[in-house]
């Protein structure tokens, strides 16, 4: 274990969150309002930052375990430091709370234990959204593709911190790869943001909205969510980019190129188009006695369809009153998420079609035992390995989800959809659930305990499970 690389990656980390906290100050003062909270975060970041990267290491590599390692720890790092400006500046009573807060945005969550939104002050609610668009393609990538790493540790990193049962480069250098993705990162949230100005919402609206559905996060400054705006426009706007920035990001890269084919034949995008359509038409007849005609019943069904599936969290309407149909087909997209590359959270697409293929295979296999039966995807043989490990993946998630759900109802005495979905929204990266964690709840009722299993769910579900379970295998620091 190169443990002084892993200290040194640390170290830039903090430094990369204290720069990255500057927006947020200059906000606060442009505003009046104090600093003090971001003053003490950025000095704390400062100072253990510099200190972990004096020591140089005898070496750069860094391997899958490293990889796995550094990611989970830096998420954890950056959580804490970044709850500081809340729990400072009193916006939460407990550090537990800002803690909450602070996981919730930077892992895309979007679940949250404020109960009035619109009495924090500017710069808070900034940094606030802005941990969902440092969350959504993840800071380490982002270090990847501002910092001179070396490139032999770079992929570890990267396929520790991008979700999909599959990462691979668009090009041949990985910090290349993160920098392509970035850009197409920054130039969606500014396209967005430009179209949200044209729909009359205000500058800085506009700017958090974005950032919160570029990291499909879903973290609103008002305390009825994007319904505030009542405007049919800005709810296609947001609907519309929730759907682009839950598709697989290398499928941009190759419009970029002009490259259509790939993007026509992506088996994955066509199976998630499809699942959105008709969950949406679904949900929309089965709402349609509830609004004034069928377009209205559609505008709401589009724009929670699309907030749930990209796992973003927004909301326009109270889904926790719509019929029991609605609702199952909403949990049911909790459970899928969007497609694997995207900042959307969830089990993935990808993994949900290995699944059912690999099913279908073994069915096969069963019933003519000497057939040869392949996972295919996108035309092409899926190794043993991946299969095995979306198996393994499913199986984990699950296990977590149940014990997640018998834990929290030992401190809280909630109803058991309440308890449910609670747990399926913070490891699907969600935010919202059913019930008293419905769209109009929050989270603030849970025990601190119940808070801090709901903290592991958020950055399991963010991680993938496999890096966080391997932070914490005793195997994993043995020395060989």
């Amino acid at each position: 274990m190169n443990y002084r690389m892993i200290a040194r990656i640390l170290g830039y980390a903090m430094l990369t969150e204290a720069v990255l906290m500057l927006p947020s100050v200059v906000i606060a003062l442009l505003h009046g309002e104090s600093i003090l909270g971001f003053c003490a975060a950025i000095g704390c970041l400062i100072a253990l930052g510099f200190t972990t990267i004096s020591r140089k290491p005898e070496h750069n590599d860094i391997y899958a375990r490293e990889g796995f390692v550094t990611v989970s720890l830096c998420w954890i790092v950056l959580s804490v430091f970044g709850a500081l400006p809340f729990y400072v500046e009193e916006i939460t009573t407990t550090f537990i709370d800002a803690l909450f807060e602070t996981v919730s945005g930077f892992t895309t969550t979007g679940a949250s234990i404020l109960s009035s939104v619109e009495s924090v002050p500017y710069g808070i609610l900034f940094w606030r959204s802005f941990t969902h668009w440092i969350g959504g393609m993840g800071v380490l990538v982002f270090m990847m593709a501002v910092l001179p790493m070396a490139d032999n540790r770079n992929m570890h990193i990267m396929r520790a911190e991008v979700p999909g049962p599959v990462v691979g480069k668009l090009v041949p250098r990985a910090k290349d790869s993160a920098l392509i993705l970035y850009g197409i990162y920054v130039a969606l949230t500014l396209i967005e943001v430009v179209f949200l100005l044209f729909g009359g919402m205000p500058l800085f609206d506009a700017f958090v909205h974005a950032m919160g559905t570029a990291g499909t996060g879903g973290f609103g400054i008002k305390n009825n969510s994007v319904a505030y705006y009542n405007s049919a426009y800005i709810d296609i706007v947001i609907s519309v980019f929730l759907i682009l920035f839950s598709i697989n990001f290398n499928l941009y890269f190759f419009i970029l190129l002009g490259n259509l084919r790939p993007v026509f034949k992506n088996e994955e995008l066509r199976c998630f188009l499809c699942i959105v359509g008709a969950s949406v038409l679904a949900i929309a007849l089965n709402i349609n006695h509830l609004y004034g005609s069928f377009g209205e019943s559609l505008r709401y069904s589009l724009f929670q369809v699309s907030s749930i599936v990209s796992t973003a969290g927004f909301s326009t309407a109270d889904f926790n009153q719509w019929p029991e149909l609605s609702r199952a087909l909403l949990v049911g997209l909790m459970f899928i998420g969007a497609c694997a590359g995207s900042t959307g959270g969830g089990i993935k697409l990808s993994r949900v079609m290995i699944l059912a293929k690999s099913s279908s295979c073994e069915i096969r296999r069963m019933m003519h035992p000497r057939s040869v039966n392949l996972v295919k995807l996108e035309g092409k043989t899926v190794s043993d390995e991946v299969v095995h490990n979306a198996q393994v993946f499913f199986l984990l998630y699950m296990f977590i989800l149940a014990a997640s759900t018998v834990l929290i109802a030992c401190f809280d005495e909630c109803d058991f959809t309440t308890n449910l979905t609670a747990v399926i929204a913070c490891i699907g990266n969600i935010g919202p659930g059913l019930e008293a964690v419905g769209p109009m709840g929050n989270f603030a009722f849970f025990s601190p305990v119940s808070k801090l299993v709901l903290i592991v769910n958020m950055l399991v579900g963010r991680l993938e499970i496999f890096p966080m379970i391997m932070l914490f295998h005793p195997n994993t620091w043995k020395r060989v």
